[in-house]
């Protein structure tokens, strides 16, 4: 007794005849279909009957030939912009391919009404893997069944979920394409702020009459689109199309006891070769060598350069030919580069993140010697950037920390860069040794600065383990470690900060052991306010105001005003707990003082909210104890650290004959600044230490600011395969390069008796994403993008030649350059024949200094006044 069919039935003595297309055309998501970059294959298919399996009437084996094939331009084009016009398919696909093309292919058709069903695709293995994917795409479009629901289907974009909704004489196919599963993985960037979204969808639509298919369309589109940028987006437009024309007499069915005998009596050169697509490699002809895209792009990567757009743009030419390079080749270029331009080279080998470019790199570097600490500090950035990092990466700087290394400092930021790796690659799996080391760092030497540089490699790695490491030293006699232990729990997820870490931050801040130094305090009270706290908590950090030193004092009710203005997390709680007179009254709402938290919003657009803020910490005697600059982008419900500039200064009372605060009156003189850069915490940087330190700096003190981080970041990094169900392959590449410069300074003068705090950041942005399709034959491709260069300035101001002193913030940005390229489209012939159009836009951001409290507005008024009367009137 024979089953219902499962599928439709292809009829014995018969030759079904149908016309074919497969379309591919990049454009933006918005543009016209007339105006996509692309091109049409369209064909006759013809297609019998060979074989039926006599005991499963769906199982099918299927000649099928493809004949007169045509290529023509997806979009409409005058005769002058079509490079298509009066070429012919062979002069397209040349002799070869087309005859493998035409040359007939096997199907094997088997369908079930439970299990998954699938097709064999049978043809010669020798045939080019372009010529074999198009017979895949037609292959494709034979996949169906006539009953609604889902399953799993294999057909040449991967295998995918599919659903069918079915009635009488149509059937709907719907392919969920976040499920496929294909045989190229790529790679993405691992902040979703900075990264790159997709959506796809296919559908196809297939008539029936009388059992048999009469046509059957299908449209496939993927947009991808950077998420800082949504107008940074493209799209790929895949349309099928199979139509009847008419039945004739065809060959006779063959017997035979199997598919796989029925193929090798007919044709012993044909093989089952899957119906996923496979790899195409295309040989690029005239591309330039890595030598040649070096010399093309050196001067654009001068240090006098990096401040413009030119630099990240030559940054991410260099990038895509490093990629392809061998080892030998990378140091080639390497060996031959002039010092000036050497350490931007470096970023961009390190960045390039392959077996071949890291290989080089560490074999270009000698870090057993004190010379050339600049590139192998470079080289340790770049890893802490990288966008997606790879095991080898983490091992080779394990197996460099635990080798000679001729610099503490190089040593330093090796463990403290393997903290940053560690974390972005925990989501891969855990590499205990690595984890092990750090864990048990702190513990492990009496050196000072070297459990600074463990604590700093936890707050990289933001390892859950980390948190009760961190908690103990918080509560450290030494105020370094208490800081940046604390400053690190403040980068972990409310969940992970416990009951138990809570009360250890409650300890510190009240004093309830023993007595710590304000920017301590302050620390602890930022992170029990942004860990969810409690109504007590809260109560007993605004009772506290008014008992605090002087100037914490008034930090700490900036702090409260500013949960309130900014509307953070823990707002609603200070509005209930200020219900209660006690806490909230005249008395402790109005003290004064210069210390001060601010937040504000940078830039909010659909796409992104950039927000800032800055916290100043001063003692009592006037001079700078603490000052923390914040940015932070919010996209796509995740949220980056861009940046955080924290100058911390101690012990400069002596200079001014003034008297310390409580618990800090036997702090050493010293000032520094620490930087976080796209949630990577990179190594401190000393300005001085020791009174006789801060003596020679300030007779010897140029004014010049110290450099913090200097150098090209690969930002974005988006690298993707999209099998099209034509048998046709879409590569994606988004990449985003910035060259950045932040630096930083501390003046005191004695003499004006004003001291002067900067933070000095120079940047320059380049966005490109482009999709092609590069066949053996042809090519096409879209490219979108944009680029920006800016300048951000943070300048704090403190005269204390009287009390109160007076203090001035001025964050300003300067009018800059938008440039958006809106679209770019090629396409490309092997004759060399080429079709290339570009539409950009460019547009001034007016400048602007950022708002911060009326009350700075106040006091900067009366800086400047002062500062003119001093030129005047000294």
């Amino acid at each position: 007794r024979k089953c219902a069919s499962a599928g439709p039935q292809i009829d014995n003595d018969k030759l079904y005849k149908y016309s074919y297309s497969a379309e591919v055309g990049l454009n933006r998501p918005t543009g016209s279909t007339r105006g996509n970059a692309g091109f049409r294959i369209s064909s006759d298919v013809d297609i019998s009957l060979v074989w039926r399996n006599s005991e499963i009437q769906d199982e099918q084996l299927l000649r099928v030939q493809i004949s007169n094939v045509q290529v023509e331009s997806a979009g409409k084009r005058s005769r002058k912009h079509n490079i298509f016009q009066g070429s012919s398919a062979e002069s397209i696909l040349g002799k070869v391919r087309l005859e493998a093309l035409q040359r007939p292919f096997m199907v094997l058709w088997k369908m079930g009404k439970v299990i998954i069903h699938f097709i064999i695709l049978y043809a010669q293995k020798a045939e080019p893997a372009t010529i074999k994917n198009l017979k895949r795409g037609v292959a494709s479009m034979l996949m169906m069944q006539l009953k609604s629901g889902k399953m799993l289907e294999a057909d040449a974009s991967g295998k995918c979920l599919v659903e069918y909704k079915a009635t009488k004489d149509q059937v709907v196919r719907i392919k969920h394409l976040d499920t496929c599963k294909t045989q190229e993985m790529g790679f993405t960037t691992h902040s979703p702020v900075l990264g790159v979204s997709g959506k796809s969808a296919s559908e196809t639509v297939i008539t029936l009459e009388n059992g048999i298919i009469k046509s059957s369309d299908v449209e496939e589109t993927h947009t991808l689109s950077v998420n800082a940028h949504h107008k940074a987006a493209t799209k790929v437009l895949s349309r099928q199309s199979l139509t009847l024309k008419k039945i004739e007499v065809g060959p006779a069915e063959v017997a035979g006891k199997d598919a796989a005998s029925v193929v090798k009596s007919l044709d012993d050169k044909l093989m089952s070769v899957g119906v996923m697509g496979e790899k195409v490699k295309t040989k690029c002809k005239g591309c330039p060598n890595l030598m040649d895209t070096w010399k093309a792009v050196r001067s654009q990567l001068e240090l006098d350069s990096l401040s413009k757009a030119e630099a990240p743009k030559s940054f991410l030419m260099l990038l895509h030919s490093l990629r392809k390079a061998s080892k030998s080749e990378i140091l080639t270029v390497l060996r031959n580069c002039s010092k000036t331009v050497l350490p931007q080279l470096v970023d961009a080998v390190t960045s390039a993140q392959t077996p071949s470019s890291l290989a080089a790199i560490l074999e270009f570097l000698d870090f057993s010697k004190k010379e050339g600490l600049m590139l192998q500090e470079r080289f340790l950035y770049a890893c802490g950037f990288a966008s997606h990092p790879t095991e080898n990466m983490l091992h080779s700087l394990l197996e460099l920390s635990q080798g000679k290394i001729g610099s503490t400092d190089i040593k330093e930021s090796t463990v403290i860069i393997m903290g940053a790796l560690l974390r972005k690659l925990c989501l891969k799996g855990a590499l205990v040794k690595v984890k092990e080391m750090l864990l048990a760092g702190p513990d492990s030497t009496q050196v000072e600065s070297e459990i600074q540089m463990y604590l700093l490699a936890l707050k990289n790695a933001l390892l859950p383990e980390g948190v009760p490491v961190l908690a103990k030293y918080a509560e450290s006699e030494v105020g370094a470690f208490s800081t940046i232990a604390i400053t690190a729990l403040q980068r972990y997820n409310p969940e992970l900060i416990t009951p138990e870490v809570k009360k250890m931050l409650n300890r510190i801040y009240h004093q309830n052991q023993r007595i710590y130094e304000k920017n301590v305090r302050a620390a602890a009270a930022d992170v029990i306010m942004s860990s969810s706290p409690s109504y007590m908590e809260v109560k007993n950090l605004l009772l506290s105001i008014g008992h605090l030193p002087h100037e914490m004092n008034k930090y700490m009710l900036s702090k409260v005003q500013d949960i309130l203005r900014f509307e953070m997390p823990a707002c609603k709680l200070v509005r209930q707990v200020m219900k209660d007179m006690v806490s909230h009254n005249y008395d402790r709402f109005s003290k004064t003082g210069s210390s001060s938290a601010f937040s504000g919003f940078m830039a909010r657009t659909a796409d992104v909210t950039c927000t800032y803020n800055l916290d100043i910490l001063y003692s009592g005697s006037g001079t700078l104890r603490r000052s923390n600059m914040n940015i932070y982008g919010q996209s796509n419900n995740a949220l980056l650290h861009g940046l955080q500039v924290t100058i911390e200064a101690q012990g400069l009372e002596s200079l001014i004959a003034a008297t310390p605060d409580e618990g800090e009156e036997d702090l050493e003189s010293f000032a520094g600044m620490s930087a976080l850069l796209f949630d990577v915490q990179l190594r401190p940087v000393t300005f001085f230490k020791g009174y006789s330190d801060l003596m020679s700096k300030m007779f010897s003190m140029s004014g010049d600011p110290i450099n913090v981080v200097k150098g090209l970041i690969l930002l974005t990094d988006h690298s993707q395969v999209i099998p099209l169900q034509s048998g046709l392959r879409a590569n994606a590449e988004f990449q985003g390069g910035l060259a950045i410069d932040i630096s930083g300074g501390m003046e005191i003068s004695l003499w004006y008796r004003e001291s002067k705090t900067s933070v000095n950041n120079r940047g320059a942005l380049v966005v490109i994403g482009n999709v092609t399709v590069d066949t053996d034959f042809v090519s096409a491709g879209v490219e979108v993008g944009f680029e920006t260069e800016a300048t951000l300035d943070f300048i704090t101001t403190v005269q204390f030649s009287e009390y109160p002193f007076l203090v001035c913030m001025q964050m300003d940005k300067t009018t800059f350059p938008f440039r958006y390229k809106m679209v770019s489209k090629q396409e490309k012939l092997p004759s060399g024949q080429t079709f290339f159009s570009k539409k950009s836009r460019d547009q001034l951001v007016p400048g602007s200094e950022f708002p911060l409290h009326q009350e700075n507005s106040n006091m900067c008024k009366k800086v400047f006044e002062q500062a003119v009367h001093a030129v005047w009137f000294p």
